[in-house]
């Protein structure tokens, strides 16, 4: 294949920088669950790239931020070991915010590492162009990036340059994926996020980082239907009451933009059957935290 170059870029930044969003327009699929609240990713959500000349391998990591309890923890540590798994690093920022004590933490975990680095200077669209300059220069002032590049993830503008300066920093070598594939993530995972990515939109504030969501079951049936059997899982009664709504109303409208997305997804239709359940304090458990999926031993 000659000059064919392939390799794993790290997206890394604060919490709620526009990561995900960034992953999906970059593999041009929704793989990674976009939200408005913080600390949305919690597993790395790997999303590849194949052109005819390259292959990226994209691992969408936690943001990193100062965590307050197991899960936390757990989030933290996944993104501090990427740093050291990949070929090149995305520092994600959001320009429409003033940096402060989150981003010199960042920056403090990278200069320990000698990983190449591009700042993303993200959310451009939102600020006049003296203050993405403004942004730029506290952050070389800082950090020795290889590349800088000013984005809008959300609007596309700028996001096509990002593939082949990627690609300059990765080793030759043939791809590691088929061509056809856009994530490692199994479906099963990828129909989780997406359930809980409108929990997340629905109940807004009520219920913040306290849902978990597995998927039980996946059951052919005639027609070319998919049976998918899901538990949303909270922490408290009071909670569980906010999801299901009076009358069930409000777990019906989760379950119906989520089989959307699903069918979107699977190009199949679906038969979504959700329920809640409570698992008391299953952020602050390891045990629980394993159950629900995130295991810190994985990462050893």
């Amino acid at each position: 294949m000659g000059e064919y170059r392939s390799g794993f870029a790290g997206i890394i930044g604060r919490p709620n920088v526009g990561k995900s969003t960034l992953l999906n327009r970059l593999v041009g699929q929704k793989i990674a669950i976009m939200s408005d609240k913080p600390q949305t990713t919690r597993n790395r959500i790997l999303g590849i790239l194949t052109t005819d000349r390259y292959q990226i391998v994209f691992l969408d990591t936690p943001g990193i931020h100062k965590p307050k309890h197991q899960l936390g923890e757990y989030m933290v540590t996944v993104a501090q070991k990427t740093l050291e798994e990949v070929d090149v690093i995305l520092y994600v920022v959001d320009v429409s915010l003033a940096p402060g004590l989150g981003e010199e933490f960042i920056i403090a975990q990278l200069q320990k590492v000698p990983t190449p680095k591009i700042l993303v200077l993200n959310k451009i669209d939102l600020v006049e162009e003296g203050v993405v300059k403004e942004r730029e220069s506290f952050f070389r002032a800082r950090l020795t990036f290889n590349a800088i590049c000013p984005v809008s993830a959300l609007e596309g503008t700028n996001v096509s340059l990002l593939p082949d300066l990627i690609s300059s920093f990765l080793p030759q070598g043939p791809p590691y994926y088929p061509a056809d594939m856009v994530t490692d993530q199994p479906e099963r995972f990828i129909m989780a996020e997406l359930i809980r990515e409108q929990v997340l939109r629905i109940t807004r504030e009520e219920v913040p980082h306290a849902v978990a969501v597995v998927v039980e079951e996946i059951v052919p049936r005639p027609n070319n239907y998919l049976y998918v059997e899901a538990i949303i899982y909270c922490e408290r009664e009071s909670q569980k009451g906010i999801l299901v709504g009076q009358g069930g109303q409000r777990l019906k409208e989760i379950g119906t933009r989520a089989r959307e997305e699903i069918e979107a997804l699977l190009g199949n239709p679906i038969y979504l059957d959700l329920r809640v359940k409570v698992k008391k304090n299953w952020r602050r458990q390891e045990q629980a935290l394993r159950q629900l999926g995130y295991d810190r031993r994985l990462l050893q």
